[in-house]
């Protein structure tokens, strides 16, 4: 009824609206399209699954429901009480899930507690060799180098490129070689990635618009 009220006082929006907040999440359309619709949804009411995990939490406080809180406190920028609510999720009867502990580790991480994410994530690496391996390697390499560990984060995004040789991957290697002065390495992945850009089709360039355009302000920066 809610739904039907909406869609009768506000034909179009209220069209939007349900399109992004009900049909996209239940369908089963391609993740970057699901991704678009959340970031849509997002914007039109930017409080909103944090607002609704709170509610679930204060009404239900189990583990999911706290995990699913302290994820979307991490997606509102509010580091310090997801690295908290991690913490607590993570001396519960779920803490050694690996997806908690990888959330812990991207919280401690945002959270300005690199050295303690990296050691997490390479506790979770260890124990779980097989857990999303392009992601945690990836989130490592960050870990590194936002810890001042440039010979280990170098040697991870090494690593990680050599295993998972993607857009996303090679971007994030080269912004970071650019960002320490290794214009070699920098230049090693911009020539793959000028290979990789020439065969992409228009919805691929699309998809890929956001690292390019961070790949470039990287560039700019380097040249002045």
């Amino acid at each position: 009824m809610y739904w039907l009220l909406v869609l009768f006082c506000f034909p179009l929006l209220g069209s939007v609206v349900y399109f992004f907040a009900i049909y996209l999440p239940q369908s089963r359309l391609d993740q970057a399209i699901a991704r678009a619709g959340r970031s849509v949804l997002g914007s039109l009411d930017p409080g909103r699954a944090l607002r609704e995990a709170r509610e679930a939490f204060d009404l239900t406080p189990t583990a999911q429901n706290q995990t699913r809180l302290a994820g979307a406190m991490l997606d509102a920028g509010m580091t310090a009480e997801a690295a908290q609510q991690y913490e607590a999720c993570l001396q519960g009867p779920f803490g050694s899930d690996p997806d908690i502990r990888f959330g812990a580790a991207q919280a401690l991480l945002a959270n300005a507690q690199a050295g303690e994410s990296a050691r997490m994530l390479t506790a979770l690496r260890a124990s779980h060799p097989a857990f999303h391996p392009e992601k945690l390697s990836l989130l490592l390499a960050r870990a590194y180098s936002t810890a001042g560990r440039k010979n280990e984060a170098a040697a991870e995004f090494a690593h990680l490129v050599e295993r998972f040789p993607g857009v996303e991957t090679r971007v994030a290697y080269a912004v970071w070689a650019l960002e320490h002065n290794e214009p070699l390495l920098a230049d090693e992945q911009c020539r793959e990635l000028g290979r990789l850009r020439k065969q992409f089709n228009n919805h691929t360039r699309s998809l890929h618009a956001e690292l390019f355009k961070k790949l470039d302000a990287a560039l700019k920066t380097h040249r002045q």
